[in-house]
């Protein structure tokens, strides 16, 4: 630990000093385990807890313990030797447990001062690569970006943006999770992702969202449909087909029932799915239409048609939680995509 890490003992009893810390007299702050409790649960931190007590003396006591005496553990941490002595009788005062065995000058740990040792260490080790982990993570040229994305984007949209944004940011790390819309938005909320790529663009007041491009959707048919010959063709004129479609809760199955509603029907659902290719291989099969964006590669077995009436697009944009503040590293990808505003996916 470094030396301007470490709080100073004293500070610390007086801003805590009160019937609370009177070690001597007290009872174990934090009582008996509850029944049923597990070892590695997490503790609960009140101010009366023993890791607020404690937190700041063991690096401390692991100074002395390592070097066992006073004057050199000081010199190490870069304190007074007065203020290092008191605070070590604070803490066997407070634990009611002697940790050293005084010789003069020098200390040697008790039988209790080495298991407290043993956990001491283990815990500011586990401290430690939790802080670097975290610098890491927000380090602007090697940090990481949680970014979330549809399951259609995947195969080639992603991939390239991830390849010219890191031409300029070579170390910048990346956690990818695909999933549908709500479930990614859900996770925005909950802190797991940064920022995500969904549609259709959302509209929520603890967000913000940025359009970037729009998609077409076409009608595919299998290859030996009667539409099959067409290049062009009215969703209307699709009224009386069986549709295989994503499950309700995806963005692509909202905008789906919406064009047929505007096309003036309600599809008849044959299939619900989770992912668009799973779709288009129902659609080889014969089970069915979909509206359904461009494939990466293309289908063999299906005939993919122009919608001309309505309008058949969808709106990608990127969304982010309104108030979280960005790393580096996020700050620089979210500059990215919105500089690719009107060129995100491939043409």
């Amino acid at each position: 630990m470094h030396g301007n890490g470490i709080i100073d003992a004293v500070t610390h009893d007086r801003r805590l000093q009160g019937p609370l810390l009177q070690g001597r007299n007290r009872k174990d702050i934090a009582g008996p385990r509850p029944v049923g409790a597990e070892v590695g649960e997490a503790a609960e931190l009140g101010v009366d807890s023993w890791a607020v007590v404690l937190a700041p003396r063991l690096a401390q006591f692991t100074a002395v313990a390592r070097h066992e005496h006073v004057t050199r553990a000081a010199q190490e941490l870069g304190m007074p030797q007065p203020t290092l002595s008191r605070a070590l009788v604070r803490l066997e005062d407070d634990l009611g447990v002697a940790l050293f065995a005084r010789h003069g000058r020098t200390l040697s740990l008790t039988p209790a001062g080495r298991a407290f040792l043993a956990s001491t260490e283990r815990a500011l080790t586990d401290l430690e690569r939790a802080t670097e982990s975290v610098r890491a993570d927000v380090d602007p040229a090697a940090g990481k970006v949680a970014f979330g994305f549809l399951h259609t984007l995947g195969p080639e949209t992603v991939p390239g943006l991830i390849r010219s944004f890191r031409a300029d940011h070579p170390r910048v790390r990346f956690q990818l999770v695909q999933n549908y819309g709500e479930a990614m938005i859900e996770r925005l909320r909950a802190g797991d992702l940064d920022l995500c790529l969904t549609s259709p663009v959302p509209d929520y007041p603890d967000l913000v969202a940025r359009r970037l491009d729009e998609q077409k959707l076409r009608l595919v048919v299998p290859d030996d449909h009667p539409l099959a010959g067409r290049k062009r063709v009215r969703l209307a004129e699709a009224s009386g087909e069986l549709f295989v479609t994503l499950e309700p809760g995806y963005g692509l199955r909202r905008i789906t029932d919406a064009l047929c509603a505007e096309a003036g029907f309600t599809p008849r659902i044959a299939f619900e799915g989770e992912e668009a290719e799973t779709l288009r291989g129902l659609v080889a099969a014969g089970l069915g239409v979909a509206l359904l964006p461009p494939p990466a590669v293309p289908r063999p077995g299906v005939a993919e048609l122009t919608v001309t009436a309505p309008r058949a697009v969808r709106e990608i944009g990127v969304a982010w939680l309104d108030g979280h503040p960005d790393t580096p590293p996020v700050a620089e990808f979210k500059k990215f995509l919105l500089s690719r505003r009107g060129r995100l996916l491939p043409r």
